[in-house]
């Protein structure tokens, strides 16, 4: 493995960010080549299907190497910056013409780094420097990190030169061979020299390797290029009906098919953009959110019943403890107290199932989750022991998880391991919604918007502040006599919250 530093650079590469996470894409660099970092020192913000997440380097020293710019996804194991731990003979720092050359070649491995080969084994990421008998650093296992687990070896296999004619031009390790301008064969190809074709994840690399599909006939639909997965399942499908025609067509005429055109597949390959569209890459936490929404409803025999509730009481007791002096309560917080207080008397929807044992596992405790909007997507923070905290404990603990979902701060930690979602919709404006349930719970709550409406109460009609409450669930786990007790329960609290109190 090459070194910064003649010799003295340890490279410190992507660590296992936990959870079963395998790649992260670098949203901002926190150190510049030339700066000089401590040991265990966040050098480089990225963000996982979980979250938004500051690496730590386990090195100190001058960084003389960085790999990849903002934007760029990096598998677990690619390097991210080469730090010098040591000084020149001088006791200066290293020159910088050996900071720009180290530069340079950490740039040229960057693209080795972040795909497999295109021929031979499984691609395979090298084994960090941090595990060498002379490394130097912490050695630690930073929390929601981990530092020292090391992946196994990548080899590095270079794809052949494609040939072209007219001139060559160089860009971040990739040509371009301008030819020909009128679509023929000898057209314009867009090549690797130095690293394989760019393409969004390796499972993409290894799904084309399967099929033999040459990834370097493709025209990729992502950004600058970007191969994505869509992109090879189309030019699969459409190279099997093609193939399927032309067997068609030996069987009737005894005769194989003549190719209507020479030109590369690149100008013709399905899957490229149209005018018009727009294609966004299903990846971070919005592609974390498709695959587990797909999964419950795949997974998950779900049914749905909904009632209407006068919420003018809930809104007064609010108002009240408000206005004592104390420390504001929230909506979501009283909210949250009160789908605490129906999950004790209707334990079953605090629960998840074992589907490999065939069995239903009821729950202890609640961790409730509520679903906020971000500039990132969709998250779903998670109040821990949220049954053990009461309305000023919650309003603050909703508070912090909601800055940090902003702020793109929330770990791992915060993002799982629910046990109960509540959803207040409401705060789009909309009376209602059918919740998907946030696989593997068992239960979710919606909560439609508080409006005046006229209602029938004490056998008048009067304006009064009327809520939808919806409520998804498991069938597997309950009836709907069960299902219904639970949500009439939180009507019943809603409408008269003295009722929560009878019940504590």
């Amino acid at each position: 493995m090459a070194h910064a530093s003649e010799g003295r650079g340890q490279e410190f590469r992507l660590p296992d960010l936990g959870e079963g996470l395998t790649e992260a894409e670098i949203v901002r660099w926190l150190v510049e080549v030339g700066d000089v970092v401590a040991v265990d020192q966040p050098v480089v913000e990225v963000e996982t299907a979980k979250a938004m997440v500051e690496v730590p380097c386990p090195y100190g020293g001058v960084v003389t190497a960085r790999f990849g710019e903002e934007g760029t996804e990096l598998p677990v194991g690619a390097p991210l910056v080469t730090v010098a731990v040591g000084t020149g003979e001088d006791g200066a720092a290293p020159a910088a013409g050996t900071e720009a050359a180290a530069s340079a070649d950490g740039e040229s491995r960057v693209a080795e780094s972040t795909g497999a080969a295109s021929t031979g084994g499984e691609s395979r990421v090298a084994e960090p420097v941090a595990a060498r008998a002379e490394a130097a650093g912490s050695g630690n296992v930073l929390v929601g990190y981990g530092t020292s687990e090391a992946p196994a070896r990548r080899r590095r296999v270079r794809p052949d030169r494609r040939a072209g004619t007219g001139a060559v031009a160089r860009t971040n390790g990739r040509v371009r061979v301008a030819g020909p301008a009128d679509g023929s064969a000898d057209g314009p190809v867009e090549g690797s020299v130095d690293g394989p074709v760019p393409v969004i994840s390796p499972l993409v690399r290894r799904l084309a390797r399967q099929n033999d599909l040459d990834l370097r006939e493709l025209t990729g639909s992502g950004p600058d290029g970007l191969i994505l997965r869509a992109d090879v399942e189309y030019a699969l499908r459409a190279s099997a009906a093609q193939g399927g025609r032309a067997a068609d067509h030996e069987a009737r005429t005894g005769r194989a098919p003549v190719a209507a055109s020479t030109a590369p597949a690149s100008a013709t390959t399905p899957g490229a953009p149209r005018s018009g569209t727009v294609r966004t890459p299903l990846k971070g936490v919005r592609g974390a959110v498709a695959d587990k929404l797909s999964r419950s409803r795949r997974e998950i025999p779900d049914a749905t019943c909904w009632v209407d509730a006068d919420a003018t009481g809930l809104m007064r007791a609010r108002t009240a403890m408000n206005a004592s002096g104390g420390p504001k309560i929230s909506l979501i917080a009283l909210l949250a107290r009160i789908c605490t207080a129906a999950l004790a008397r209707f334990p079953e929807l605090n629960a998840t199932v074992d589907t490999e044992a065939r069995e239903i596992v009821r729950l202890d405790d609640v961790h409730l989750g509520f679903a906020a909007q971000t500039d990132r997507g969709l998250v779903v923070p998670v109040v821990r022991d949220a049954h053990a905290r009461d309305a000023e404990g919650l309003t603050a603990e909703f508070a912090r998880l909601t800055e940090a979902a902003h702020e793109g701060r929330l770990t791992p930690g915060e993002l799982t391991g629910g046990t109960f979602t509540l959803n207040n919709y409401g705060v789009f404006g909309v009376d209602g919604s059918t919740p998907i349930i946030n696989h593997p719970e068992a239960a979710m709550l919606g909560v439609g918007r508080i409006v005046a409406k006229p209602w029938v109460h004490e056998g008048e009609l009067a304006v009064r502040q009327v809520v939808q409450l919806s409520l998804t669930f498991d069938h597997r786990v309950c009836d709907g006599g069960t299902a219904g007790g639970f949500l009439r329960y939180v009507a019943d609290c809603v409408e008269q919250p003295a009722v929560l109190l009878r019940t504590l």
